[in-house]
């Protein structure tokens, strides 16, 4: 899933459990580059470092920015990372998306799609 700083959704891709996060980050990456080519770089989690980064750089020749880990005992905001928290919690008010009704993965992407149209609409 990629968010911009609002919490907009611009691209989502539900792919098979076998393939790891930080492998398939970059499909949705790709997705937004393609609709919204002025995206200059990308906010990432120290999860997607390596491969997310790598990959960002030589295909799409945008640069990624990690957020460093939460030290223990310390407590800090983190930037932008809460964007796409915050977009992933409004996911559970969407019954469809609650568990996995779907059976195809364009249909599921398509019910995240219809779920964040819907928490826009609510913000009116």
């Amino acid at each position: 899933m990629v968010v911009d700083t609002l919490g907009n959704l611009l691209a989502v891709v539900v792919h098979a459990a076998n393939i790891h996060d930080t492998k398939a980050g970059i499909m949705p990456a790709k997705q937004a580059c393609k609709r919204y080519p002025s995206i200059e770089r990308f906010c990432a989690d120290a999860g997607y470092r390596g491969t997310f980064t790598f990959d960002a750089s030589q295909t799409l020749g945008r640069g990624v920015d990690i957020s460093e880990k939460i030290k223990p005992h310390e407590w800090e905001k983190l930037p932008w990372r809460w964007i796409v928290e915050r977009t992933l919690a409004w996911f559970n008010h969407s019954r469809r998306l609650s568990k996995d009704y779907e059976i195809l993965t364009a249909s599921a992407e398509a019910v995240s799609m219809i779920s964040h149209a819907h928490t826009l609409l609510n913000r009116l």
